[in-house]
């Protein structure tokens, strides 16, 4: 429409001239906008002006609710305000959602719109139909200098008032990671540990949203961090579940439970495993959490490994549970300590051990029988479910060729950590079981310098 585009370009001639046409001052587009809608959002104070002196409504509200007094306040004019205002626009009018320009003018930080909305007295605590106020609106969107007026306006409000969701100003500060928010409501009295009406507090939402500074805030200033049991999911499953490793770092360093369940009983290294997160399994063996644990369909960490198919997973657990059987038998508790330091679980790939590995391999592919690897497994005391784990992958004839090379991996990290010489312990069992040729074979083909200070070597 030619006197819409003519609002929209503050072009005042231009309307002038269609007026004098008999223009419809007050036609609407399919929006249900008119020129006044056009020249207050392009924040045109000519055409604003040339309207309202020629009569133009400002009470009519386009199909989303928004009056124009609305699209001010959003744009942040504080001259069309006033003017439309001295029109007599009305501050009490709606959007769809229920939000008056107050409300709009908080979503956007508008501070001095905000400040004269107030000195006109134009404010309200009303909520809008998702129970947001205009408190909930700056603390969601960061802005704190809005939101410091607010709370010094309305000194005696409740500030941990919850909207439909149950979530409190303090909330939706956290979700959006803004610390000044925080600050502000803290010391106004928030309430740190309010939770949702899905059970999600502060500390789950800045997990899962990755904001380690916020963590670290909220951990600062006494957030209650015992998970809970068998909640949907705790801060570290929704740290995982989103990859946030930094914040991972955090909780765990801040020694958070890492053996607590969600509802499907499953610990973070359930999840770990069945995410096939090779890094966060391996912080989460080294930090010590339970292997034993059984989730809703009974099984432990390296069942659920195992059926993820996640070959390297499955060894490291191993690898671990071995280890913390060792090192709970073991009575050298300074050796103890010094393994604790270095001790990890992943892969070996050292050059040091480069000429054993390639032997082991050798001896899993060109020597040893169909179950053979078994026996050794027996005598080394593997667990029926460590064999079981190590069987689930790979199948067919030749199969276990690579069941038998990778027990024997596994079988080395833990002999190395307990400082042990592989090559005489591995010489001895391949004679006892009638090898005697394989194992001088084996001897000759992994002894070398390397290989003998590998034994000193923390390896995977």
């Amino acid at each position: 429409m030619a006197f819409h585009h003519a609002a929209k370009k503050n072009d005042v001639l231009a309307m002038t001239r269609l007026l004098e046409q008999e223009a419809n001052i007050n036609a609407k587009n399919n929006l249900n906008r008119t020129a006044l809608h056009f020249a207050v959002a392009g924040n045109n104070i000519q055409a604003v002006s040339f309207l309202l002196s020629h009569k133009a409504r400002v009470d009519i509200a386009d199909k989303h609710g928004l009056t124009v007094l609305h699209l001010a306040a959003w744009s942040a004019d504080l001259t069309i305000v006033q003017l439309l205002i001295k029109a007599g626009a009305s501050q009490k009018a709606t959007n769809q959602k229920k939000r008056r320009p107050f409300h709009l003018a908080a979503e956007k930080g508008h501070i001095r719109m905000i400040t004269k909305l107030i000195e006109f007295e134009l404010f309200s605590l009303e909520k809008d139909t998702e129970g947001n106020s205009a408190l909930h609106l700056a603390a969601k969107n960061g802005h704190s200098n809005v939101l410091e007026t607010l709370l010094e306006t309305w000194q005696e409000t409740e500030t941990d008032e919850p909207n439909e969701s149950g979530e409190t100003p303090f909330y939706l500060a956290s979700e959006g990671g803004h610390i000044d928010c925080a600050k502000l409501l803290l010391n106004r009295g928030s309430n740190i540990n309010t939770t949702t009406n899905d059970g999600y507090g502060a500390l789950h939402i800045a997990a899962q949203n990755g904001y380690t500074s916020f963590v670290n805030f909220l951990l600062n200033n006494g957030i209650e961090s015992t998970p809970k049991a068998n909640e949907r999911n705790n801060p570290f499953h929704l740290a995982l579940l989103y990859n946030h490793m930094d914040t991972i770092d955090i909780l765990l360093e801040r020694k958070y439970d890492i053996n607590a369940t969600n509802m499907r009983q499953q610990t973070p290294l359930h999840l770990a495993a069945e995410y096939k997160n090779t890094e966060l399994v391996e912080k989460l063996l080294i930090a010590g959490c339970d292997l034993t644990i059984a989730d809703k369909q009974r099984k432990t960490s390296l069942g659920t490994a195992a059926r993820s198919n996640h070959i390297l997973i499955v060894d490291m657990i191993i690898k671990a549970e071995r280890y913390y059987e060792w090192k709970k038998r073991s009575s050298d508790n300074t050796e103890q300590g010094e393994q604790e330091e270095s001790v990890t679980f992943k892969q070996d790939h050292s050059s040091k051990t480069r000429l054993i590995r390639s032997a082991l391999w050798n001896l899993a592919y060109k020597h040893l029988k169909l179950d053979e690897w078994k026996k050794m497994a027996t005598g080394w005391k593997f667990t029926e479910a460590q064999v079981k784990a190590i069987e689930e992958q790979w199948t067919g004839k030749e199969s276990y060729k690579e069941h038998c090379n990778r027990l024997l991996l596994i079988w080395l990290h833990g002999v190395l950590l307990a400082k042990e010489n592989p090559i005489k312990t591995l010489y001895e069992v391949l004679v006892e079981m009638g090898h005697k040729q394989t194992a001088e074979n084996f001897r000759v083909e992994s002894s070398n310098e390397n290989t003998t200070e590998a034994k000193k070597c923390c390896i995977s």
